[in-house]
């Protein structure tokens, strides 16, 4: 046949063999289409093999040793739409892993099915299911004897547990889902150990406000009660103090929030929506009572460090707040209340030299701010402070970055690993495993010790804390590592080959750069420290005011405003109206016109003070803005000192003499005695009508007719008397002018300059002057036209 081909006619052109090689693919096209289309449904026949989920939610122990069961519970879930068919559970053990990295790989995805999985157990050391039927959660519990795994060397191993099973698309048994994880191993006590230190960060976000009650306790107030729901029995800083009592941690404090508890169990206020606030529950007091006797029983013994107060966002100062005048010394004052307050509070004297940036990460301007208030030790992480000089192994975590400043690196890995979502029991599972994966790689690294130091995120969930405390008492119960402080950290000799390098500032994280404090906090905070300086210096009892704006200012710069730019920036302007309210409290009261008739009169110029405490080191200036027309104690302006009582008033005089009638404005201004402008100014117009001759001839010759008058009444009575006594007789008649002469109680004979001073006349004090100390109700402000008389 293939002769006879060949031999038919003569050859075809090489057009015409184009042209039948164009019809031969047109007509070829049907065919692979459909090829194509077989090809592209194999995977959607294969999704079933995805679709069965498997939740690893206890293995215990986490870290065991050669007497040990293991034993793994769970539950899978079919998320397919056909049943499957002959199911079970299975145990794989993997390969020895040996780095850290490859622990990475397993993390990132453990249930990738296309990664090495191990070999199956099998045989007693399964569970059987006979159907998973779509969307039905079933549980397994499986336990094996630790040595029936054939582990051999000391190491991590891959562990996995997987589900098999048939589908009717795919009627064999295969692998439809696996949850990978890993096995720390380490069947005796290492020959070295490593030394961990685990920080425990008790820190909140900020819950008072500058706000406190009039009376002797200043009762503070809060912005809400969220604080009292996170230390009751099962609350976030409730689980963190209950499960840090039985751990070996280091304390890392926030000094803020112990001031707080502590305010809340000796009683405390809660900001409304309307302004104004309520008591707190008295069943909160008790909460906070008992939250800081544990806390004290729970640090007892055990290394505590207080970061500065309120936990200030250290990078913010350094990019944004430093080009703001004052910054770092808010920092400073943070720095020195710190020790002092966990002391009250605790009773236990915190080390205070050490700093911690957000997530570790740190730059030179981060680091010189840090050092600037006395720590001398700086927490970063090793993603900050990277590896250059391509080691195989883990460094100590101190490194002299110099100036004699040390920076105690935190391992990221370890750190990281209880990131998250970690309410779910699989989720934590797998979070305590790798952390403990982690450890142990970390350690059979190198054939000497090192010091590893964990620093997990700043405020744990209480699903994150407990998965802490899980994987904690299995890293102290295993056999390659032991507990130290995290001043031992610091202090252990440092690797002469780990970088020391401090990444520059553009290296700096960009991520956490756009949740910085802006400038116009530092702004702000400035702001509020200058009417701070301004106010205090009138006060007796600077403490009443300084204490609580003081702490209110740290708090405005707290590392827990990051991500709440709007919230942080409202508590800031309310600290900064409040201390304005606080401040206008001592005012001038207004006045309206007054009127001078005459040459020279005394004006008085009314000071309230509506605080609580005295208030002194005032001077009231009283002004002329023309001088030629009238002057404040012989010049163009007078000033006294001012002293007041608390919620009180008080009454300040001025002589001033008139040279031209007229109307002049006066303007009252109280200073402090450094010179500094205090409140707002009162202005008002003084109107001076000065008595002419003209007029005083009038007045003089007026007064001369009463006195004429009252002589020719005088004499007309003494006539007709002398008449009546010659018709009565002698004798009666000296009687009767005795009787009517001389009785001194005999008003009707009195003549009116005898009768005491006219009507309305003044005496020393002039009517309209109020009281030198008056009460705050009478502090009004002058009537219209008030009128000040010579």
């Amino acid at each position: 046949m293939a002769d006879a081909a060949e031999i038919q006619g003569p050859s075809a052109s090489p057009a015409r063999r184009r042209l039948r090689r164009a019809g031969a693919l047109l007509a070829g096209a049907p065919l692979l289409a459909g090829l194509l289309q077989l090809t592209a449904a194999e995977p959607a026949q294969a999704a079933p093999a995805d679709s069965v989920s498997v939740a690893l939610d206890s293995l215990t122990p986490s870290a065991p040793t050669e007497d040990d069961t293991l034993t793994v519970s769970g539950t899978v879930i079919n998320n397919g739409r056909q049943p499957v068919t002959g199911a079970h559970v299975g145990l794989r053990v993997g390969p020895l892993l040996n780095t850290r990295s490859a622990i990475d790989g397993i993390a990132q995805h453990p249930d990738d099915l296309r990664a090495g999985t191990g070999d199956e157990l099998g045989g007693k050391y399964t569970e059987k299911f006979g159907k998973l039927v779509p969307g039905v959660a079933e549980h397994f519990s499986i336990s094996v004897p630790v040595d029936e795994l054939d582990l051999g060397k000391d190491g991590v191993y891959s562990f996995g547990v997987s589900v098999s099973g048939k589908t009717s698309a795919r009627p064999w048994d295969q692998m439809l889902g696996i949850e990978r994880t890993f096995l720390p191993w380490q069947s005796s006590e290492a020959d070295t150990k490593s030394r961990t230190t685990f920080m425990w960060p008790l820190i909140s976000s900020v819950h008072m406000t500058a706000r406190t009650g009039a009376g002797e306790r200043q009762t503070p107030v809060f912005q809400d009660d969220e604080l009292a729901k996170e230390i009751a029995p099962g609350g976030r800083l409730a689980q963190m103090m209950d499960l840090g009592r039985d751990l070996d941690v280091t304390w890392v404090i926030d000094p803020d929030l112990l001031a707080a508890v502590d305010a809340m169990a000796n009683g405390y206020r809660v900001q409304q929506p309307d302004g104004t606030s309520k008591a707190g529950s008295r069943e909160n007091q008790d909460v906070a009572k008992q939250w800081l006797a544990g806390l004290q029983k729970a640090v007892t013994g055990k290394e505590v460090v207080a970061l500065p107060f309120a936990d200030p966002d250290l990078a913010s100062l350094a990019h944004t707040g430093t080009s703001v005048t004052g910054s770092l010394s808010h920092l400073k004052d943070a720095t020195d209340v710190a020790a002092l307050t966990v002391k009250t509070v605790l009773h236990v004297t915190p080390t205070t030299d050490f700093a911690w940036p957000v997530e570790g990460a740190v730059d030179p301007s981060i680091i010189k701010v840090a050092t600037s208030a006395g720590a001398d030790r700086v927490i970063a992480s090793s993603d900050s402070l990277r590896e250059s000089a391509g080691l195989s192994y883990t460094p100590s975590a101190a490194r002299p970055i110099g100036g004699g400043t040390t920076a105690v690196v935190a391992d990221a890995r370890m750190s990281t690993a209880f990131e998250g979502d970690l309410t779910k029991a699989d989720t934590s599972t797998l979070a305590v495993q790798q952390f403990l994966a982690q450890s142990l790689e970390a350690n059979v690294q190198k054939d000497e010790q090192r010091s590893f130091v964990v620093a997990p995120q700043r405020t744990p969930t209480a699903s994150q804390a407990q998965a802490m405390a899980t994987a904690l008492k299995a890293l102290q119960d295993g056999n390659w590592s032991q507990p130290e402080t995290l001043t031992g950290a610091a202090n252990a000799k440092p690797d002469p080959d780990a970088t020391t390098r401090i990444p520059s500032t553009s290296a700096y994280p960009s991520s956490l750069r756009k949740r910085e404090l802006p400038r116009s906090a530092f702004e702000q905070i400035a702001e509020t420290q200058d009417k701070l300086d301004n106010f205090q210096v009138i006060l007796t009892d600077q403490s009443r005011v300084v204490t609580p704006f003081g702490r209110a200012i740290n708090r405005g710069m707290s590392t827990s405003w990051r991500g709440q730019a709007a919230k942080a920036d409202g508590f800031r302007a309310d600290v900064l109206s409040y201390l304005g309210n606080l401040g206008g409290q001592v005012k001038l009261i207004d006045k309206s016109e007054t009127k001078l008739s005459g040459r020279s009169a005394t004006i008085p110029v009314t000071v309230q003070n509506n605080l609580v405490q005295p208030v002194g080191h005032l001077y009231l200036r009283l002004s002329s803005t023309q001088p030629t027309r009238l002057k404040i104690g012989g010049k163009a302006y007078d000033e006294q000192p001012v002293e007041v009582s608390g919620g009180h008033s008080q009454s300040v005089k001025f002589t001033t003499s008139a040279n031209a009638n007229g109307r002049a404005t006066v303007l009252a201004q109280l200073y402090t005695e450094d010179g500094q402008e205090y409140g707002d100014p009162v202005s008002f117009d003084v109107k001076v009508t000065e008595v002419t001759p003209t007029v005083m001839l009038v007045i003089g010759g007026g007064v001369l007719l009463l006195v004429l008058a009252g002589f020719r009444m005088y004499t007309q009575r003494k006539r007709a008397a002398a008449r009546q006594a010659g018709q009565e007789g002698p004798d009666e008649a000296e009687a009767d002018a005795g009787d009517k002469s001389g009785n001194p109680d005999d008003a009707g004979d009195r003549l009116p300059e005898e009768s005491g001073s006219p009507a309305g006349a003044a005496g020393p004090d002039q009517p309209g002057d109020p009281a030198p100390d008056t009460a705050p109700e009478s502090a009004d402000p002058s009537g219209t036209g008030e009128r000040v008389d010579r």
